[in-house]
């Protein structure tokens, strides 16, 4: 809902703020007095295309801004704030837009700068303005399949097929990516066939790399390393002079000096555990010395295991061949080539199963194919069975707005031509279609002639479609072109029902369409006494006020006959 509007050097409005009630809201004066500036100020607002022709004269720029309140149940309008991270606050956003001389304008939701297709885009969430200032979501083709869905209550049928429509799209596009990967399943297999039986052939063993480079560094030093090993058992077993034999004699004295004194019985205990150990490094020494072998050839077969191993983990470790959630990593072990096997070895299992797999997505897609004909031939017939209510409601009320040969249908049409082509609203197009005159045929609503004609027509959609829509303002410019008596009075009284659903703004010449309103508005232009130009106001009018208004309407002037009759029509028609 509009809550408030400020206006700085549009056209002939200097610096006009104005705050807005809900209801029905009319704007009336004088011809030429401005209220077509002041709906072309909001058209302005609303995102459409205009030029720096506007700007007040003697000034660098136009401005208009607004406060306007969003239901929390306007879900298009909400989530399209949600998608640019532009927050409500309180329940309200501030709409600006300004256009300078240059003839560059820019808008802004929320301080957040937006273009102006996206302004407009916007709006059509929360704004209905018809006129020659059209900013009318209705023309827009697209969204009169879910008018009418929500017309019929449709929406949750409609949202239960859409979910079915994504199931069935997220498998089809499965199964055809498995069969345009067809192709590369023999080359994936023998690929995945080769490196198991490469890797099974050389059989690589967890640490073996360590323990290989282990050895060859023993055959590369064979000879240094028994040379080292021989002096160490000459030093510990050679003669009289060994390690063993000087410890064996310290022993022996140590055991006499502790039966001497006792003191020396821990130290005695240490000269023991240093034989005996000093013994068995001997045994392991002698032990070692006489396995140590050379053995020709082995060093030269050493080498190549580890040239093989190194060259599997180079090929297997750093793979750039993907595999679902597992990154290629170079390993120092036989790992690396061990996992790489397990997970081409998985690999095959699917690329084998991959047949099997096709015919379980075929079976699934004609479940869903079957399930979706189902829920959309549902839908067609609920959509045309509401289509034929709508074109009888809304026909109905045209010839009650002066429209009685006007003829309105909802041309409801597959969006195949040969078979059921669905999509995710189900497998129909649908367009609103007007004949505003008899022997004229059925065409879109953005071709009807008559600015006036168009508003009532919109008039009578909005009084059908007022619970089915989220929009909360409304604006109707040309409404009363051409009509009267009878015909404006119902015209009227169905602005006054909107009104009790919708914020309805209507400019008006009739005063049998003012004496409706919750709200009136006169709008006036006026010279400044200081400045000599000419400026465009606009009062709230209060209710002696109105009555003097309207007694204008009627007749031209306030005298006794027209405020009579103006009081008549308010009693009568006037909100109670």
């Amino acid at each position: 809902m509009l809550e408030e509007i400020s206006i700085k050097n549009y056209a002939l409005i200097d610096n006009l703020s104005l705050s807005f009630q809900k209801g029905f809201t009319i704007l009336t004066g004088e011809t030429g007095a401005g209220k077509s500036i002041i709906v072309g100020s909001l058209s302005f607002l609303l995102g459409a295309r205009s030029d720096a022709d506007v700007i007040r004269s003697g000034s660098d720029e136009a401005s208009v801004s607004a406060v306007v309140s969003i239901d929390s149940r306007n879900k298009d309008a909400i989530d399209w704030l949600g998608a640019r991270d532009i927050g409500v606050e309180d329940g309200c956003v501030i709409i600006r837009r300004n256009i300078r001389q240059v003839g560059r304008s820019n808008s802004y939701i929320q301080n957040v700068q937006v273009t102006r297709s996206d302004l407009a885009e916007f709006m059509t969430f929360l704004f209905n303005l018809h006129g020659q200032h059209s900013h009318e979501s209705l023309i827009n083709k697209e969204s009169h399949r879910k008018y009418l869905d929500n017309f019929a209550g449709l929406d949750a049928e409609v949202a239960e097929f859409g979910k079915v429509f994504s199931e069935l799209a997220a498998r089809r596009n499965e199964f055809a990516a498995q069969t345009n990967a067809e192709h590369d399943r023999e080359t994936k297999l023998e690929m995945f066939r080769y490196a198991v039986d490469e890797i099974a052939k050389a059989d690589p063993k967890s640490g073996e790399t360590q323990e290989l480079e282990n050895e060859a560094s023993r055959l590369n030093r064979f000879e240094k390393l028994s040379a080292y090993a021989n002096s160490a058992d000459t030093a510990f077993l050679s003669d009289e002079n060994s390690i063993l034999s000087m410890i064996r004699k310290a022993r022996s004295s140590m055991e006499n000096a502790a039966v001497i004194d006792a003191d020396l019985a821990p130290i005695l205990k240490r000269v023991e555990n240093l034989y005996f150990e000093s013994e068995d490094i001997a045994e392991e020494l002698r032990s070692y010395i006489e396995g140590l072998k050379y053995e020709p050839g082995r060093l030269e077969e050493v080498e190549e295991r580890l040239g093989l191993l190194f060259r599997l983990k180079k090929k297997y470790g750093m793979s750039d061949i993907p595999f679902k959630g597992v990154d290629g990593l170079f390993g120092n072990n036989e790992d690396v080539i061990l996992a790489y096997k397990a997970r081409a070895e998985t690999e095959i299992e699917s690329l084998l199963n991959i047949e099997e797999n096709r015919e379980k997505l075929i079976i699934e897609i004609g479940r869903l194919e079957k399930k979706a004909a189902v829920r959309a031939g549902a839908l067609s017939r609920r959509r045309k069975e509401a289509g034929a209510v709508l074109r009888e409601k809304i026909t109905s009320i045209l010839a009650r707005l002066g429209m009685p040969h006007a003829v309105f249908a909802v041309n409801i049409a597959p969006k195949g031509t040969e078979s059921m082509v669905c999509g995710p609203n189900g497998a129909d197009n649908v367009e609103f279609l007007i004949s505003a005159n008899r022997g004229e045929p059925l065409k879109e609503l953005s071709r009807v002639a008559s600015g006036g004609e168009l508003s009532r027509v919109m008039l009578a959609i909005k009084t059908v479609l007022s619970d089915a829509d989220m929009l909360e303002t409304l604006v109707f410019d040309e409404i009363d072109t051409g009509i009267g008596g009878e015909i404006a009075l119902a015209v009227g009284e169905y602005l006054s029902k909107i009104g009790k659903l919708k914020q309805i703004f209507c400019v008006t010449h009739l005063a049998s369409i003012a004496v409706r309103a919750d709200n009136h508005l006169k709008v006036e232009k006026k010279v400044e006494s200081n400045a000599g130009r000419t400026v465009t106001s606009v009062t709230v009018l209060k209710p002696e006020e109105r009555r003097l208004e309207i007694a204008r309407m009627l007749a031209g002037d306030a005298g006794e006959a027209a405020l009579a009759h103006a009081d008549e029509m308010l009693s009568k028609y006037g909100v109670k």
